[in-house]
């Protein structure tokens, strides 16, 4: 073949090589451009835009006065780089940066070693050391205070090393939801985790309101990823959620926590419920159960389920004798209860087949067949009384229609998740007997008891228990206000008002009356006592010994009625355990500062007036031939110059100590704010350096170790009961004060080691005396 012929061979080759080529190209651009032009647009579409998630704010949960209960707050994640950490240990073995993060981690979340050398030492799977880790579940969405301590320990490291930037611990913001008041309300406001899933409470019923819904913008960008001047711009705002006002008080729920723990620890039950609430709306003032949970930190009690358990709502019991309430109302409304006639106390036989049912009275007074009336009956809470009024008088029908009338039953409706009810059958003559005073099959939870008695207090109307008074939303203004809803109307006025009477005589009997421990000068008080038998657990069944649920309901003022309160203690480690010596002056307390904080003072008549001037000289007082047992609102007299104390304390009656020589008083004991006998001596510390050493004689040992606390001194105990003797000793720079107690009632104080400067006029006797009535033993 001639070059001339290869030439051109070649050349035709090449130029159909390139042919093709080119027409492989235009067909490749036809498919890009044409056929498949939706699809590479939208690629692009993804390189050029940019998207960004504006976060909302979770609406806040407020006390009926604005206060802040949970809101939104700043979080951090902790977080470390494994590669940079790794470069430090292999450069510059000295530093010693794994050992000092992990040690620094350790210390201040309280993660394992361990898992913190993990985390610090994570590598992918091909061998290469991580660029980050997040220090899990210990350094997740920690508080500010925690970030800081760390921040200070990196900027630590960056002096020690040189180091201006990147030491390998980070800071990622984020947000969480924060309680600031911790465990106040927390079966209220359950919680919110740190997934950002509501849990329990109001948090969880009303997450859709609360959460409000996330925005986003989206933007056209550069290569550079910059916002193009004329891209376009798609921008959804973010929608807070909505603001929810509770109708709480949060003065009165820290009234009701703070006399509930201190009962918790001295009693011990399995738990403890107490609710008050307005009856003329039923909005919950306060409502609280322990054992509780602090929701800043929800894990810690992972392990105690019993811990999140709402016994308000979720718990039920038999009664007790507090539900006599609906049965003596329902006998009152069908004109069934005549005060004034008598009927033979001690037991009653209902059926010739059945036990005789007997009363409580354990020979204290009011023995077996004597004559009283129903009033005294009342007062003296008999079980054979009731069974009369109820089983005999009323009659099984009309008694299940009151009960079912009252919202026995039946689930109150309250704005809480897992709230429980049920319902209930009398079938047999002893259970009919059984339920008018409380015990057997009718069940029930503490908000269906407030609930009831609110409809005895406010007229006869029942209503539905609510938290919620109003949901704002931030973003359109508009706000909804829960207004009272009625149920139904249970009782005539007349009756509500007939009932409220009785029930006040059940705690201004000061000799008969079973609620007379919460008995106060100027204030009305309705009340009854309460103290189940509980089931035995255990193969023969019937009613466990010893094993009790006693509490205490009731409302004030009688003439018109502002605050029902229920306290229920489970099982209190105790023995004769009552509603009255236990649940009542938990009861008292709370209801004093309550209405207290409601501007409700006091109205004092004379004979209030008589029996108070005689308390306070420390003179013994009578009503009617009936012992009084007169109490008062201990002054809160700190930050007072002494003079001024003086002066406030004398005018209130209650004998004084002064410990001390400063000028202005710094603390006192008992506190301000307690309901107490008159007779009881407060003790006021001037200044903080030990000195004398007051007679603690007759003090309880609570108080006792109060007053030991405040004077900075040790107290070594011997023996159980009231102070009968002490002897304080130094050893180097402390004190120490050995206390004897014994069992004895209230015993004299004896004349050694009296403080300085203390008042003698108003008499020498200082006792824990709210405690030490007690009301019959047994089930009522």
């Amino acid at each position: 073949m001639t070059m001339a012929k290869r030439i051109k061979l070649r050349t035709l080759l090449a130029g159909g090589v390139f042919t093709l080529l080119f027409v492989g190209l235009i067909g490749k651009v036809y498919w890009v451009q044409v056929v498949k032009a939706d699809f590479w647009a939208g690629e692009a579409m993804k390189a050029w835009n940019a998207s960004e998630t504006l976060k909302q704010e979770r609406g806040r949960i407020l006390d009926r006065d604005g206060r802040v209960l949970a809101a939104d707050a700043a979080a951090y994640t902790i977080a470390v780089n494994p590669k940079l950490i790794a470069k430090f240990e292999q450069e510059h073995p000295q530093w010693r940066m794994a050992d000092r993060i992990v040690s620094k981690l350790h210390n201040v979340l309280g993660a394992p070693e361990d898992e913190l050398r993990k985390a610090i030492t994570s590598q992918k799977d091909n061998g290469e050391y991580r660029d980050q880790r997040e220090i899990r579940p210990y350094g997740w969405k920690v508080d500010k205070k925690l970030k800081d301590r760390l921040d200070a320990f990196r900027e630590e490291l960056r002096n020690i090393t040189g180091i201006k930037t990147d030491v390998g611990l980070y800071f990622m913001e984020e947000k969480k939801r924060y309680y600031p008041k911790d465990e106040l309300a927390s079966h209220i406001l359950g919680y919110e985790d740190k997934e950002g899933v509501a849990v329990l409470g109001l948090e969880k019923k009303l997450n859709e309101e609360l959460s409000g819904s996330e925005g986003y913008i989206k933007y056209q960008k550069d290569g550079a990823r910059m916002q193009l001047p004329n891209g376009k711009v798609d921008y959804k705002q973010p929608l807070d959620g909505k603001d929810v006002t509770l109708t709480i008080d949060e003065d009165i729920q820290f009234y009701i926590e703070e006399a509930m723990r201190t009962a918790y620890d001295k009693y011990k039950p399995i738990s403890m419920t107490a609710i008050a609430a307005d009856p003329n709306t039923m909005e919950i003032l306060g409502m609280a159960s322990l054992p509780d949970f602090n929701p800043n930190s929800y894990w810690d009690k992972a392990e105690d389920l019993s811990a999140f358990r709402n016994n308000a709502i979720q718990s039920l019991y038999e009664p007790g004798s507090t539900f006599k309430i609906v049965t003596l109302a329902g006998a009152v409304e069908e004109g069934l209860f005549d005060p004034n006639a008598y009927y033979k106390s001690g037991s009653i036989k209902y059926s010739e087949k059945d036990k005789p049912i007997k009363d409580h009275n354990n020979g204290r007074g009011w023995g077996e067949n004597q004559m009283i009336t129903y009033l005294e009956g009342l007062k003296h809470s008999s079980n054979v009384a009731f069974v009369k009024l109820g089983y005999q008088m009323l009659g099984k029908e009309r008694l299940v229609k009151y009960i079912n009338d009252f919202g026995f039953g039946q689930k109150t409706g309250i704005e809480l998740p897992n709230e429980v009810s049920r319902p209930f059958s009398l079938d047999w003559p002893s259970e009919v007997a059984t339920a008018t005073f409380g015990q057997g099959k009718v069940l029930v939870t503490p908000i269906q008891q407030v609930a009831a008695v609110a409809a005895v207090a406010n007229g006869g109307r029942l209503l539905q228990p609510h938290l919620v008074k109003s949901i704002s939303d931030p973003n359109t203004g508009e706000k909804v206000v829960t207004e009272p809803k009625l149920v139904r109307q249970v009782i005539s006025p007349e009756t509500s008002s007939q009932v409220g009477l009785y029930l006040e005589q059940v705690v201004s009997d000061l000799e008969d009356g079973t609620g007379r421990i919460v008995y106060t000068p100027g204030y009305r008080i309705a009340g009854k006592t309460g103290t189940a038998q509980k089931v035995s657990r255990g193969e023969a069944g019937g009613y466990a010994k010893n094993k009790y649920v006693v509490s205490f309901i009731g409302y004030a003022p009688v003439e018109n009625p502002k605050v029902v309160l229920y306290v229920l203690v489970d099982e209190p480690q105790i023995d004769n355990a009552g509603g009255g010596s236990v649940a009542g002056p938990i009861f008292k307390e709370i209801m004093i500062k309550s209405l207290q904080k409601l501007g409700i003072e006091p109205k004092l008549n004379e004979q209030d007036r008589e029996n108070a001037e005689a308390a306070g000289a420390g003179v013994s007082s009578t009503n009617g031939g009936k012992k009084t047992v007169l109490t008062a609102t201990v002054p809160d007299v700190t930050e007072m110059t002494v003079a001024q104390a003086r002066d406030r304390l004398g005018q209130s009656k209650f004998p004084y100590g002064v410990l001390g020589k400063g000028t202005k008083v710094l603390q006192q004991l008992p506190k301000g704010g307690s309901v107490l006998p008159a007779t009881q001596r407060i003790y006021l510390l001037t200044d903080t350096k030990p000195g004398n050493v007051p007679d603690l004689t007759g003090l309880s040992l609570r108080d006792a170790l109060e007053m030991c606390t405040l004077l900075q001194v040790t107290a070594k105990v011997e023996g159980e009961g009231y102070v009968v003797s002490q002897k304080a000793e130094k050893e180097g720079d402390r004190w120490t004060l050995r206390l004897t107690l014994a069992a004895q009632d209230q015993p004299a104080p004896s004349d050694a080691n009296k403080a300085e400067g203390e008042n003698t006029e108003a008499g020498d006797k200082a006792s824990s005396a709210a405690d030490s009535q007690t009301e019959e033993a047994g089930a009522e």
